[in-house]
């Protein structure tokens, strides 16, 4: 498995969210985790606030935003060139994947966790 660097987009301290399972499941894989919430926090090893950080060599943006969520991130989502957007189960968003393939970026519909515990990741 290849070490991708991961932007959790929609990060929650809230252990129940499948955007805190994903940070404890990147990081147990030891694939280096930033993310970004509604509101600061920290989950295992990850600090993480709101703002829309300039981060280097994102590989990967995985999605736990609802579409409509989504939209004000367009913009800085295309800005950090990542190779993919994984759009979790509930992500789906044909607009911002149109987009995402203008920037030559790839699309999975597919969830995170299945991707890493099947060695797909």
């Amino acid at each position: 498995m290849n070490i991708k660097k991961t932007l959790v987009l929609g990060a929650s301290e809230k252990t129940e969210r499948y955007s805190n399972k994903a940070i404890h499941m990147l990081r147990n894989h030891h694939m280096p985790v930033v993310a970004i919430g509604n509101k600061a926090g920290m989950v295992k090893d990850v600090s993480f606030s709101k703002e829309q950080q300039a981060f280097e060599d994102v590989d990967t943006v995985t999605l736990y935003l609802s579409a409509p969520h989504q939209k004000e991130y367009y913009d800085y989502i295309i800005s950090l060139h990542p190779k993919r957007i994984i759009f979790n189960p509930g992500t789906e968003n044909d607009e911002l994947e149109e987009l995402a393939r203008q920037h030559s970026i790839q699309c999975l519909e597919a969830c995170t966790l299945v991707l890493l515990s099947t060695g797909q990741y």
